[in-house]
């Protein structure tokens, strides 16, 4: 039986980031970005508080649909699946999108005069820290998908030898529901293994296999739904001592600040699945509409926001304006790109999805 609260958590999750990315051109901390307007602490509480949460939750989701897709999968085909999803649409949006963005990137931080097609060869030749904010090399959102391509190889060999060496399979079943919280703490620890860009495949395996061994369990999102309450509250008290730490503060807390995002990232996973076991467990028109047009959505939606904070930087005064209307503006020219792509069978191959016309006798 498909768990559509899968579906309805991962597309609501996706559509966030367009304010996410807005954001992050009025942060606080003096992190670079393709466009920077002026720091704002109001906004960047806004980043401080989703950041713990918001992409590792997209893991943790994509290891429990890996569990419902090998019981109807080979691990070849699996592989298969996740290079046609995964890796293709990586290469095309890092070769076709990333290039746009680190010209502007080149643009507003260096002041690069050239031309747009001439910076086609700043950005393959010069190679830094692959953000693409400087102009060189980068792979801007698609970050994602390669992390999680590796992640879902890295996992199958795991995988495969835990079915050989471990003959107890019901260990998830019969985990007490304290014993799962519990599974926050080694995620301190993880957060600067095995870094790349700031983002750790420690810490994205770690969760990408909890989804498949603990939380792909009926008996943990039944326990999940019964403590959604108290683990929500236990992550908005910590997402919120973690912005004010980080953000309003003015002092470096260092250990207590780490432990805080780790509490956050784990309690609100835990709240959020059971929220969306209680409340989002159905298919309607809308959730349908929304999931098929999320993965092409998410290739697109950087691209568009900084194409718009670009084109609107001197036109918009005011920092709430700023920030809205790209917002307004992204969002719509993402949508209608989506509905686009959904129509032309060789974009869906490109972006990693299903082509629309296949659905319709």
């Amino acid at each position: 039986m498909r768990k559509h609260f899968i579906d309805n958590l991962r597309w609501m999750d996706v559509f966030l980031l367009i304010p996410y990315h807005a954001a992050q051109a009025f942060n606080t901390w003096g992190e670079s970005n393709y466009i920077y307007f002026a720091p704002n602490r109001a906004i960047s509480s806004f980043i401080v508080f989703f950041s713990p949460f918001f992409m590792p939750l997209l893991f943790l989701l994509a290891g429990m649909s890996t569990r419902y897709a090998l019981k109807k999968r080979t691990y070849g085909q699996y592989i298969a699946e996740r290079t046609k999803r995964l890796l293709v649409p990586f290469v095309f949006g890092t070769l076709i999108f990333c290039p746009i963005l680190a010209y502007i990137g080149d643009v507003t931080n260096n002041g690069y005069g050239g031309s747009f097609f001439g910076h086609y060869k700043v950005f393959f030749t010069k190679w830094t820290d692959l953000s693409g904010f400087d102009g060189g090399f980068g792979v801007g959102q698609f970050w994602f998908l390669y992390f999680l391509f590796i992640i879902s190889l890295a996992a199958i060999g795991i995988i495969a030898a835990a079915k050989k060496f471990i003959r107890k399979r019901d260990t998830a079943e019969k985990m007490p529901f304290w014993a799962i919280c519990l599974m926050v703490m080694p995620l301190p620890l993880l957060y600067d293994v095995l870094s790349v860009g700031g983002k750790s495949f420690a810490e994205y395996l770690y969760v990408f296999l909890a989804g498949y061994f603990i939380f792909s369990s009926d008996r943990v999102i039944e326990k999940s739904e019964k403590y959604r309450y108290i683990t929500l509250t236990i992550g908005m008290a910590a997402g919120i001592a973690d912005v004010y730490m980080f953000i309003w503060s003015g002092k470096d807390f260092g250990t207590v600040n780490i432990i805080a995002k780790a509490l956050a990232e784990w309690f609100m996973i835990l709240a959020l699945i059971g929220i969306g076991k209680s409340s989002l467990d159905a298919k309607s028109r809308v959730s349908g509409y929304m999931s098929r047009r999320s993965f092409p959505y998410f290739s697109l939606h950087f691209l568009w926001i900084v194409l718009f904070q670009y084109w609107l930087a001197d036109i918009l005064s005011g920092i709430f304006l700023l920030y809205i209307i790209p917002i307004f503006c992204a969002f719509i020219a993402a949508m209608i790109c989506a509905e686009i792509c959904l129509k032309v069978p060789v974009l869906c191959f490109l972006m990693g999805t299903k082509s629309n016309t296949r659905s319709k006798t």
